[in-house]
């Protein structure tokens, strides 16, 4: 008796495809998945060291390099950061746009990440100048052809000339016309103000230093750079790395 052989089902070009793309929108995404969950990691682990740091709220955002690589290498080639909150350590409304670059995060969640290097551009208008030194001064005025700010102090009767600059990498404030109808303001005054405007654009975290520094119509705008730094470990309870 012939036998019959057992016929295998064609598959048409068609359904080929359509199993092709349905493969490929899968791994896509499960790979725009992965990326999503790597980043939210990412950015929550760096930015509590971040923020602990820099004593403010930010946001982050990270360079080309797809984050999925970095969950296994531990390396970010980029990261932006601009701050958020109201406040800049005692600065009010300074506002800060910084990108670090060549960041190792730590293998372990009691580590904290190295930054290769970094810059930063920095922004204080006159309203938060004022703000901050809310109690000593009642207006800050820039003026950008003499590079001076101008401060109204007891009542608006007393005038306060500041004049700052950057000297052998620090942000130095040169005290010029200090009046109060016609006689001197309280030195006390003037040290108070100097003081806290130089806790201000002085002191900044992550070793970043000030190499340009212009006054403008809107307040001070001040350049930032820094080499090799390291963050101190994510607070305790937050995402680990």
């Amino acid at each position: 008796m012939p036998t019959k052989s057992l016929s295998v089902p064609k598959v048409s070009r068609r359904t080929a495809v359509i199993a092709v793309i349905t493969a490929a929108v899968l791994v896509a995404a499960a790979l725009i998945g992965g990326e999503a969950y790597a980043r939210h990691r990412i950015a929550s682990c760096i930015s509590s060291q971040f923020e602990k740091e820099m004593g403010s709220q930010i946001n982050v955002g990270f360079g080309a390099k797809p984050l999925l690589v970095t969950m296994v290498d531990g390396k970010v080639s980029r990261m932006d950061v601009d701050s958020e909150g109201a406040e800049f350590g005692p600065a009010v409304d300074m506002q800060v746009h910084a990108q670090f670059h060549d960041i190792q995060m730590p293998e372990g969640s009691n580590s904290g990440s190295t930054i290769g290097s970094s810059n930063a551009d920095v922004s204080w208008s006159n309203e938060g100048m004022t703000q901050t030194l809310k109690g000593l001064v009642s207006e800050v005025r820039s003026d950008p052809d003499s590079g001076k700010l101008t401060m109204a102090v007891l009542g608006g009767l007393g005038r306060l000339q500041i004049t700052p600059q950057i000297v052998d990498g620090k942000v130095q404030l040169e005290v010029g016309q200090a009046q109060f109808l016609g006689i001197g303001v309280p030195e006390d005054l003037a040290e108070g103000v100097v003081n806290l405007l130089t806790e201000s654009m002085q002191v900044y975290p992550l070793g970043l230093e000030p190499t340009a520094l212009k006054v403008t119509d809107n307040g001070v705008e001040i350049d930032l750079k820094g080499g090799q730094a390291e963050l101190p470990p994510p607070p305790e309870g937050s995402t680990s790395c």
